[in-house]
């Protein structure tokens, strides 16, 4: 067993990085923080609330666009009044772990008050994603989440929208539905304002009292991004000692309470569970973003960024991509999103090199000093942080090493370390789903969980971990070689800025790569200053300069060596984006390689096909 620690340069923000290894005869290296996740931690989340409602009741804690330009504010003090009158009309609904709440709408402020009741008695709660409703024909994976839930009640904010969803679903649950503040049709409903008619305190602090760290909080569904979404019980001690992990390595959040901007969903961990409880254990403000990394959305996020100048700016790679034209281009705006900025966060994928190094650049010169981009790891089941970089990264995709109180088991696979995690923070197994949650652990109850990772420098394990990809995900070309499509795709990324939003990596039973790429078409216009601005996208993506930069792109992986298995003969530019509903991109934007393989056959054949026209498949 060795320890070790990173040298003095890191942030003084920040706690240094304390790692102890173990090295197994049979290659298994087992790796963990020698900080120790000592001291008291909360019992439940409720306690931050109880906390920050005597503590600073006149503080914002949340805060949502109002519709005429302002922002609708809600205090802690406020809030906690609410949470106790939603919490008593929860009571008398007799909801449990066997009729919990669901959720169907997005973030907002009734959202947010009422998964925080019905956690504050001890009542699961869980926000399915709003696509599942909203954006569905069939709604055939909606209906499958709800029967496996049999909620005891169901939410909707505005309901008009969620008719056909909710129509559809009937037949699944008993549960009682709410009608959200918005809404203006309530035929069969309850009107939200119905359940802050009356207040216990007396039977809502029983309730409360009696949580423990082993009740569930809430349900997540997996994102799908590997096999059918599963729901994942979080329970009061994953939540809980997440956060308890985080104080101990990011002090500097007791230096002044954070202020957010966010448009991550609810209804997945990174959103859910780290932005929302970072906000709410430590007494931060939330403003709630009604923009979303869409060419359609984006523009909102911005002006909202100018309004808020949040400490932390928490997101995902497709994020920082779309934004980073609005900051080249608007002074205001950088101004604004740099001024108070302490860390740029990205999760959920490895941000590309060169929106890492022109963030960087561009935070000198707006403010005169450095801003941090760190990244962490985990997933629903971990709740979601198993590793965090709390420390000056070398370079992009580091993610960090484990937090205290988990355990990462390295098992060697395939030329890659398979990661294994165990701690407070992971869930015990899927609900209602036996067989699925014995797969989910090897024979000493760690978690497999399918991605793999590789050290910065294996010879200073302190330096971290990278992302490696998930195991399912790489395949072998009919050469025998193996293509981690991981490592690939961010490569491709990078050699194929600014122009490519996103890489799909083919050549499955094949002996050639191939890349479907998803193109960022304001980029592209680019680099056609003879088009009409308004140009369909086909004259766009076909026009010879935007077919030069893939091939140069190309060229440049081709060129850095290392054989067939690290550059494609071949790309394809997708006009149509990739579609949440049907499973090809997550709520939180992350490609979901295997479903757009499938569901985008036609265009994978297309991309070999020897007889197709060369102005559709670039080629070397």
């Amino acid at each position: 067993m060795t320890a070790s620690t990173l040298e003095p340069s890191a942030s003084p923000s920040f706690t240094e990085p304390r790692v102890r290894l173990e090295v197994r005869e049979d290659g298994t290296q087992l790796l963990d923080s020698a900080i120790p996740l000592a001291g008291d931690y909360a019992r439940c989340s409720g306690e931050w609330l109880e906390h920050w409602a005597r503590e600073a009741p006149e503080r914002v804690w949340l805060a949502e666009r109002d519709g005429e330009g302002g922002w609708r504010e809600l205090t802690y003090g406020e809030a906690h009044r609410r949470v106790i009158a939603i919490a008593s009309a929860l009571l008398h609904r007799e909801l449990s772990a066997a009729r919990p709440l669901v959720i169907l709408s997005d973030n907002s402020i009734e959202h947010a008050l009422l998964m925080t009741a019905a956690m504050h008695i001890g009542v699961p709660c869980c926000s399915i994603s709003p696509g599942s409703s909203l954006m569905s024909k069939d709604h055939a994976k909606l209906k499958r989440q709800i029967a496996l839930l049999e909620p005891g009640m169901v939410y909707a904010d505005p309901i008009e929208p969620f008719r056909p969803a909710l129509e559809n679903i009937a037949d699944c649950h008993d549960g009682e539905l709410v009608a959200g503040g918005r809404s203006r049709d309530i035929a069969g409903a309850l009107p939200f304002a119905e359940l802050e008619v009356e207040r216990d305190e007396a039977s809502v602090q029983r309730a409360f009292a009696a949580i423990t760290p082993d009740t569930i909080a809430k349900f997540l569904f997996t994102s799908g991004s590997v096999g059918t979404p599963k729901a994942v019980p979080n329970t009061q001690r994953m939540l809980c000692s997440n956060q308890r992990a985080k104080a101990l390595i990011w002090p500097t959040l007791a230096e002044r309470p954070p202020v957010l901007l966010d448009w991550l969903p609810w209804s997945h961990t990174f959103g859910g569970n780290h932005n929302f409880n970072i906000v709410l254990h430590w007494g931060g403000t939330l403003y709630l973003d009604d923009g979303k990394p869409t060419p359609e959305l984006i523009g909102k996020t911005a002006r909202n960024l100018v309004d808020v100048s949040p400490t932390h700016y928490f997101s995902v790679p497709r994020a920082y991509d779309m934004l980073m034209p609005l900051l080249r281009e608007n002074a205001a705006l950088r101004e604004a999103f740099f001024r108070r900025l302490q860390l740029v966060f990205y999760a959920a994928a490895a941000l590309p090199a060169h929106l890492w190094t022109e963030l960087e650049s561009m935070a000198r010169q707006t403010t005169g000093r450095e801003v941090l981009i760190a990244s962490s790891w985990g997933s629903t089941e971990t709740a979601p942080i198993c590793t965090d970089c709390h420390y000056p990264a070398i370079r992009s995709g580091v993610i960090g090493v484990p937090v205290p109180g988990t355990t990462l088991k390295l098992v060697p696979t395939a030329g890659k370390l398979e990661v294994r995690v165990k701690g407070p923070n992971i869930f015990t197994g899927y609900w209602k789903q036996p067989e699925l949650s014995a797969k989910a652990f090897d024979d000493e109850g760690f978690y497999m969980i399918g991605d793999a990772v590789k050290f910065v420098d294996a010879e200073r394990p302190e330096q971290g971990l990278l992302f490696d990809g998930r195991v399912s995900e790489d395949f072998k070309l009919l050469t025998g070689t193996w293509v981690h499509v991981g490592a690939l795709r961010m490569a491709g990324l990078d050699a194929l800025k600014p122009i490519a939003l996103d890489i799909v990596v083919a050549g499955h039973d094949r002996d050639e790569i191939g890349f479907l790429i998803f193109p960022h078409l304001g980029e592209c216009r680019r680099l056609c200053p003879d088009l009409d601005e308004h140009a369909p996208a086909a004259s766009v993506l076909s026009h010879p300069a935007v077919v030069e930069r893939v091939r140069q792109g190309m060229q440049a992986l081709k060129a850095k060596g290392g054989g067939s298995s690290t550059y494609p003969t071949r790309a394809l530019l997708l006009e149509e984006p990739p579609s949440t509903e049907a499973g090809e991109i997550t709520d939180k934007g992350y490609i979901n390689q295997r479903q757009v393989l499938t569901r985008r056959a036609d265009r994978v054949q297309t991309l070999y096909a020897t007889d197709t026209p060369a102005t559709a498949v670039i080629t070397l």
